[in-house]
């Protein structure tokens, strides 16, 4: 394994996503400032193909989404689409939209995890890509919506799944049919973000966040994403028994040994993901 210390800047294909790993923590940011990082072609082709990557490096521990600038993403990049004139046919969106929901998919499945920083909006699409990571952190500034309603459309991106299981249904429904802007506080409230911080400290309080789950046990931390995804699609029993599988399995480690070495010696684990 390489340095975890070491900065080093990681290939997407595009100069609108940029990503760097340091201290285990891969930071990948939306940037296309100037358009509130609203997503493009080539911005999904670059999602789609970087995270599952970013899952496989194991200097990475911890996935951190952000945007550059003042916004989070702002969703499809409506302007372009009216630029562009005719939309595309039913049949040719649907084949689009196939490996586009790729980057939900491979935020939720990531055998690590991940938060999402908010410096300013997250709508539409973009709100969906921030409710597909594990946490999320808003500045103080920051707003959501779901936008759909007044564009005409119904959502996509899981945001209507990962709504409803986030804050209920009778929430989820509302803030889908109502499309109002629900701003940092209220999302706290609801549980849509774990945390606000001030817009000046996000940059800061993000990394730190990601870095801390990242010094974590990699193999038991990926034992409790399965365990948590799990629990919203079933039911008790069978939780019950995989969480003992991964109880049993997580004993058998290294890093378990180096806990128990550590806590002996009151001093922090060192773990190594074996």
């Amino acid at each position: 394994m390489d340095d975890p210390g070491a900065a080093r800047r990681v290939e997407t294909g595009s100069d609108e996503v940029t990503c760097s790993v340091e201290e285990r923590v891969a930071v990948l940011t939306l940037n296309r400032p100037d358009a509130r990082n609203a997503l493009t072609l080539e911005m999904k082709r670059a999602l789609v193909e970087t995270i599952p990557r970013l899952g496989a490096d194991p200097d990475v521990g911890c996935l951190l989404l952000t945007g550059a600038g003042s916004a989070f993403c702002a969703g499809g990049d409506t302007k372009k689409m009216a630029e562009d004139g005719n939309p595309p046919s039913p049949e040719e969106r649907k084949r689009q939209l196939r490996w586009e929901h790729g980057i939900p998919l491979a935020l939720y499945t990531l055998e690590k995890p991940s938060v999402a920083a908010l410096p300013g909006p997250a709508a539409g699409a973009g709100f969906s890509l921030a409710l597909a990571c594990d946490l999320r952190i808003a500045a103080e500034s920051a707003f959501v919506t779901t936008a759909y309603a007044r564009l005409g459309l119904s959502g996509d991106y899981g945001g209507s799944w990962f709504l409803t299981h986030l804050v209920g249904s009778a929430k989820a429904r509302e803030l889908f049919y109502l499309a109002d802007r629900i701003d940092a506080a209220t999302c706290a409230e609801l549980g849509i973000v774990n945390r606000i911080v001030p817009d000046a400290d996000l940059a800061k309080e993000a990394r730190a966040l990601a870095a801390r789950i990242a010094a974590g046990p990699p193999v038991a931390l990926r034992y409790m994403k399965e365990n948590l995804n799990r629990a919203l699609r079933e039911d008790l029993a069978a939780c019950l028994e995989v969480e003992a599988e991964r109880m049993v399995q997580g004993a058998t480690t290294e890093d378990y040994l180096e806990a128990v070495q550590a806590f002996q010696e009151k001093r922090a684990p060192v773990f190594k993901g074996r």
